[in-house]
């Protein structure tokens, strides 16, 4: 077995155990955030799926990012944000899992039959959108050819995972949101330059501590 397979048949086993799950997550939660530490979705959460893709790139395991297309819509509270494949579960998704790999076609031109799911993380509450977010980590076997959805994907961002690793990685900063707020000293990843940070990397936090084990 080599170094690429050997990554992901440990995901496969580690991902069977006790998550990290909320612990792990709000290590990169900025400080708003904390004070709600954890909040329990409403019965009206809408329900939305994304996808940790892994491949193999130049010798090492590599992920995608997506930073979305900026918009005026105040109702779009995630605009212009770095984040990954996913979206809003549609009635033609057969399961979470169908809605993650449908999405990720949809926005990076991925082919959604060739990627294996490794399994699914802990559920993520998001309550400035009320979006509970269900992320699952997946495969495939070769560097895909992306293409963008130029109606919502800005650009799309690939790193090694070594990157995540680097501890100059791991930064905080002060960020003005279109809504007029201003956040201090949030905890992000820094990724080629983009910022990474909330929800997503939340979710990237536990899929370190996954890594870990």
């Amino acid at each position: 077995m080599n170094m690429t397979e050997l990554l992901i048949s440990t995901l496969q086993e580690k991902i069977k155990e006790p998550l990290p799950g909320n612990k792990a997550q709000y290590k990169m939660a900025h400080f708003n955030r904390k004070n709600i530490y954890p909040q329990p979705p409403p019965s009206d959460a809408r329900i939305a799926c994304v996808l940790l893709l892994l491949y193999p790139k130049h010798e090492a395991w590599h992920f995608v990012l997506i930073k979305r297309m900026s918009s005026t819509n105040p109702n779009d509270k995630h605009s212009g944000q770095v984040s990954f494949p996913g979206g809003q579960l549609e009635e033609i998704d057969k399961s979470l899992e169908a809605g993650a790999l449908r999405e990720a076609e949809e926005e990076v031109g991925v082919i959604a039959k060739d990627i294996s799911i490794i399994g699914k993380m802990t559920d993520l509450y998001i309550p400035v959108s009320n979006f509970l977010v269900h992320p699952f980590i997946g495969h495939m076997d070769y560097a895909p050819n992306f293409s963008r959805q130029e109606s919502e994907v800005k650009a799309i961002i690939e790193a090694p995972i070594s990157l995540l690793l680097d501890k100059n990685t791991l930064q905080k900063t002060t960020l003005k949101l279109p809504q007029g707020f201003v956040l201090k000293d949030v905890p992000h990843y820094n990724i080629h330059g983009h910022v990474v940070w909330g929800a997503t990397a939340m979710m990237l936090s536990e899929f370190l501590e996954i890594l870990k084990k």
